[in-house]
């Protein structure tokens, strides 16, 4: 059968169209990327960068017969170099953690709080204060939190530490502990209205956002709930809900536009990814994360939210995932 060459060219034209449409409409709402598999299975992990490089906290590891009388919770730190896309093991926590809050700030990292193992729990609320230094690679003990706590949010503020939230062994906190390196005091702002743990906790601009999360440690009760903290005035104001309720999420920040990824309920994990941009109090849904998980760690690096370890399901699981979402440009 003869086929007349314009419509061979037109067909060409037609099928090669269809994918390049496609794929600016991913563009519209950022892409994903993998990147170099992490060294260990792990989850519920805290991560932070500095200088290039993604520090991976803590957590639980997969359990084993080496880390069973640990009952495998985690002391292992995990170096992501995001610019050879390559792994290096750092000094150990000085003892393991699981739920931690993490910064970072002036070239050194901060992890707080968390939970560990007590007799035969392992959801011992603890109030210790590590700093690492990368240089020296020495880990070293600061003033402790006011409030033991664990799945609590840590963020920066004007060179300052803000600990928000969390579960401290029967409750959920409401406490707002801000914590100076510069004197290694703390001081303390308004409770958080709405208490809860495994909820994102992000600085964008002059204010302080908390993001789902849980009452309890209960995921069949996941929150919406958003929040902001104004540092100055001490006060704080309801916001639009996150779209998606969802605790054991993440969040990073990339050009004022809050990104919270993943996170579980009784009905699985999730992949969702819904960006929140605080001038209009409005969420956007954006490109699903290529791997739903819980108990991932992230950090921003050059415009880039890097998306690492997790729980494939809810509860115990665990993932060396590592992706890398890149967002749309900004006109």
């Amino acid at each position: 059968m003869f086929i007349s060459r314009p419509f061979i060219i037109s067909n060409i034209f037609l099928f090669t169209l269809i994918p390049v449409n496609l794929a600016l409409a991913d563009v519209s709402k950022g892409t994903w990327m993998p990147a170099a598999p992490a060294p260990s299975q792990r989850t519920e992990v805290a991560a932070a960068a500095i200088e290039g490089k993604i520090y991976v906290v803590g957590g639980f590891n997969k359990p084993s017969l080496q880390n069973a009388l640990k009952f495998a919770i985690s002391n292992d730190v995990e170096v992501y170099d995001t610019a050879s896309d390559s792994w290096s093991i750092a000094t150990p926590l000085p003892e393991g953690r699981h739920h931690a809050g993490i910064a970072s700030l002036n070239g050194l990292l901060y992890v707080m709080g968390g939970f560990t193992q007590s007799f035969m729990s392992i959801w011992h609320a603890v109030s210790t204060v590590y700093q690492y230094n990368p240089a020296t690679k020495e880990w070293r003990e600061l003033a402790p939190m006011p409030t033991a706590r664990g799945a609590l949010g840590v963020t920066i503020y004007q060179n300052r530490l803000y600990a928000i939230g969390g579960y401290d062994g029967k409750y959920n906190s409401g406490a707002v502990e801000i914590f100076d390196p510069q004197t290694n005091t703390w001081s303390s702002g308004a409770s958080m209205p709405t208490p809860g743990d495994h909820l994102a906790v992000a600085t964008s601009g002059n204010r302080i956002y908390t993001i789902g999360g849980r009452p309890d440690l209960d995921y069949h009760r996941n929150m919406g709930t958003v929040e902001e903290y104004d540092p100055h005035t001490n006060q704080w104001r309801p916001r639009a809900n996150l779209p998606t309720p969802r605790s054991g999420i993440t969040a990073g920040v990339i050009n004022d536009w809050i990104y919270v990824i993943g996170g579980e309920s009784e009905n699985g994990t999730y992949n969702t990814n819904e960006a929140y941009h605080p001038g209009a109090d409005q969420w956007h849904t954006m490109t699903p994360m290529p791997t739903a998980r819980h108990g991932l760690g992230s950090a921003v690096v050059n415009g880039r939210l890097y998306v690492i370890s997790g729980g494939p399901t809810p509860g115990g699981s665990f993932s060396q995932a590592n992706e890398v979402f890149t967002p749309p440009a900004v006109e």
